[in-house]
């Protein structure tokens, strides 16, 4: 496994979330931007484990819960919140795929569900260690966990998972954001008394973790014990509360504006 570091070429996209206008120079155009589709210049990608991740009701697979209204949502969220060229749907990545170096944000969801071979592992660590960011989401309790923890740490073997601390960038690269408001999915809300819609996670409260490198540079965002993605794909539907969507896109765009400048 290559033991180099790439640098993904951040600053024309930089440029556009923060109000700036530039075309995309050549330089950057050799490091890895997703020229297959030039109509976008950021897509939403999702990381597409093999065949051993399990099926969802026979149909789907568990990485691409959410999807397709997720990505519509967030992508129109980005449009009116950013200048960045969003595409209006994700990009689903194979983790062996070489295409995965042309995205600096990869989303993986139902990661307590995760098995990686050799091969997608040393491809995953190849890509964190050469500057990628991965936001991981949608698992939830004790063995949930300890079934991520023990496949990321198959990948980063030398790095421990932290709590992501009150300073850390990531919470204040755009939005100052607030962690008392939990994330669920639509499936953990009920109706408490008065009529309120109230949240009850099934692992405990939400907890926001990460892995980092020796710069300090955060590679994994960790959503435990929360669902940003059911988040998003509820954002239209008025029994969803408000609070949850709207933190769950304050958080999407920092992630985004850090992988990007980090």
């Amino acid at each position: 496994m290559s033991t180099h570091r790439r640098t993904f070429s951040f600053l024309p996209a930089l440029a556009l979330v923060l109000g700036g206008g530039m075309i995309l120079p050549e330089s950057a155009r050799s490091q890895g931007w997703d020229l297959e589709s030039p109509e976008a210049e950021f897509h939403i990608a999702r990381l597409m484990p093999g065949g051993t991740q399990a099926f969802r009701g026979g149909y789907r697979q568990w990485y691409a819960i959410d999807w397709p209204e997720a990505e519509d949502h967030l992508s129109q969220g980005l449009q009116r919140l950013t200048r960045l060229e969003v595409a209006d749907d994700s990009v689903h990545v194979r983790t062996i795929d070489d295409r995965i170096f042309n995205h600096p944000w990869l989303f993986a969801q139902q990661v307590g569900r995760w098995t990686l071979s050799q091969e997608e592992t040393d491809r995953l660590r190849e890509y964190l260690m050469r500057g990628g960011f991965l936001v991981v989401d949608d698992f939830h309790g004790a063995y949930e966990w300890e079934f991520f923890r023990s496949t990321i740490q198959r990948v980063l073997p030398e790095y421990p998972i932290v709590e992501i601390p009150e300073d850390d960038p990531l919470l204040h690269v755009l939005y100052d954001l607030d962690r008392n408001t939990q994330i669920p999915g639509a499936r953990h809300l009920y109706r408490g008394p008065g009529g309120q819609i109230m949240a009850q996670l099934p692992g405990g409260p939400p907890q926001w973790r990460g892995i980092y490198d020796e710069q300090g540079r955060l590679m994994v965002a960790i959503n435990y014990n929360m669902d940003m993605g059911d988040a998003w794909e509820h954002a239209d539907d008025p029994w969803y509360p408000n609070p949850m969507t709207a933190l769950a896109y304050r958080f999407a765009i920092n992630y985004i504006i850090y992988a990007m400048t980090h």
